[in-house]
Parts: structure tokens; sequence; C-alpha cells
């Protein structure tokens, strides 16, 4: 299992069309295949940056999914709503993979 990073710059004005193009990935992206963690806009601090990540089995998968992705009508329309407002100034994906599975129970204070 790999889990997907994109890092956001975001226009800091239009924070309100990347939350609804947020809301839109988090019903495309579990129906093309992979497993959501969540996509994550600024709160404190900067006012620029946000995360989207969710788990995809390998690097084979990822290009399936992105296929899919491609085809929904969901994920076209997100595509296209993106290009035309524009609130997106640039974007990054990295792929990690979890290197201390399993975690430990945790402990009680």
């Amino acid at each position: 299992m790999i889990t997907c990073f994109i890092r956001y710059d975001i226009d800091p004005f239009k924070g309100d069309a990347f939350a609804a193009y947020a809301k839109a990935w988090g019903q495309a992206i579990p129906r093309c295949g992979a497993d959501l963690i969540g996509y994550f806009g600024p709160h404190e601090g900067s006012a620029t940056t946000a995360y989207g990540v969710y788990n995809i089995e390998n690097l084979a998968a990822y290009e399936a999914y992105r296929a899919r992705l491609r085809d929904d009508p969901l994920g076209r329309e997100n595509y296209e709503f993106a290009r035309r407002e524009r609130f997106i100034l640039k974007e990054d994906r990295l792929f990690l993979k979890n290197l201390s599975l399993p975690h430990g129970p945790k402990v009680s204070a």
C-alpha cells in the first residue's frame, strides 16, 4: 500500500471554491478505487496550503484509478471546475509508504 499526498497552493481568496472541489473528490475518488483519507484546507497558519491524501495499492493500481477518474462524470466536471475557476495555483504529488505499520496500542494516561 502506498499513500498519495497532493500538496496544493491555492488562491487565498478562493477557499470556498477549493472546498467545493474537495467535497466533489470525496465522492469521486472512492468510487474510482482509491481509499480517500481526506482533503484538508487552511484553518490556522497558511491560507494558501491544502492537501489531498489517499491510499492506493501500488503504482499500477494508481494508473488504472487515474484513468477511471478521468472517465468519471464527476471527476471530469471537477477537473473542468478547477481549470475554469483557477483556484489551484500549484499542485504536487508525492507517493510515500507507511513505515510504522503495524502501530502499537495506545497508552492510557
